[in-house]
């Protein structure tokens, strides 16, 4: 148990320097990014601070030195079952990964925030990275609203696939943003085609190209020739209301493009998803 404790301590990456970061990204009326950054440098600095406590404290209790707790049993039962202990994913993001993918999956975020804040703004954000996706997309429309002098209100995001890798993507678009990291469940994207298309035999998972999604006032949403796909954070499909009145789960609508009708894909259940359960 001591030495799955150590392994996960140094798989973890430490709290990242909120003062820096704010010092560098400071509150700016014509970048909203740098709040959304901020923000979420604070969620993940709590969850990773939580982890490394828990973890020096469950040490201590293995050793002796402290009395193990009801808590830091429970802990220890999580971890060698290779499940997220309760105290970690109450602070945490919605995941379903087994506890070896989940502290794979949380270095990858880590590492995405902190590429972030040493380069600056990413030309691609991977939105399976965000702890708050809709703060993310709210400040995309927000960084439009104020550039135009429009209210946000009257904004909403256009779909457009992008057809080249997102490696290839190194500059930001001039307006709205690039997002990565998407997968598909119950169809794939067609790439010759530029449509949705049914799976093929024993495919469950997807992944989906890169998205563009552009700011657009006064839009009108097409009748036809799209699906409009929700996207969900995890494989359950179901979340609650948060304190922000964002749902836990569902992020958002994308507008897929498609041949067939929304009652063909509705039938078929396909979602978007930011990620898997392993």
């Amino acid at each position: 148990m001591e030495e799955t404790a150590h392994t996960i301590m140094g798989d973890v990456p430490k709290p990242m320097p909120e003062g820096a970061v704010m010092e560098k990204y400071p509150v700016m009326y014509e970048q909203s990014m740098n709040t959304v950054l901020m923000q979420e440098v604070i969620r993940y600095n709590r969850l990773l601070s939580t982890i490394h406590q828990s973890l020096r404290d469950l040490v201590k209790a293995v050793k002796g030195l402290v009395v193990m707790s009801q808590d830091l049993e429970k802990m220890a039962n999580s971890l060698y079952m290779n499940t997220v202990p309760s105290q970690w994913a109450g602070k945490a993001y919605p995941s379903l990964k087994p506890l070896g993918s989940w502290v794979t999956d949380l270095s990858q975020r880590v590492a995405f925030i902190q590429q972030w804040i040493d380069e600056g703004c990413p030309s691609v954000f991977w939105i399976s990275g965000f702890f708050f996706p809709q703060a993310f997309l709210t400040g995309t429309l927000q960084n439009f609203a104020r550039k135009m002098q429009i209210p946000i209100d009257t904004i909403s995001f256009e779909f457009k696939v992008v057809t080249e890798s997102w490696q290839d993507l190194t500059e930001a678009p001039k307006d709205g943003c690039y997002i990565r990291g998407l997968f598909l469940e119950g169809a794939r994207w067609d790439a010759d085609k530029g449509l949705l298309a049914e799976s093929r035999p024993k495919e469950l998972f997807t992944d989906m190209p890169p998205l563009w999604l552009i700011p657009i006032s006064n839009r009108k949403q097409p009748d036809s020739g799209i699906y409009e796909c929700p996207l969900y954070k995890t494989l359950t499909r179901a979340g609650t209301l948060s304190t922000t009145g964002h749902s836990t789960n569902f992020v958002f609508t994308v507008e897929v493009p498609s041949r067939h009708p929304q009652p063909h894909w509705i039938k078929r259940a396909v979602a978007m998803l930011c990620a898997l359960n392993y």
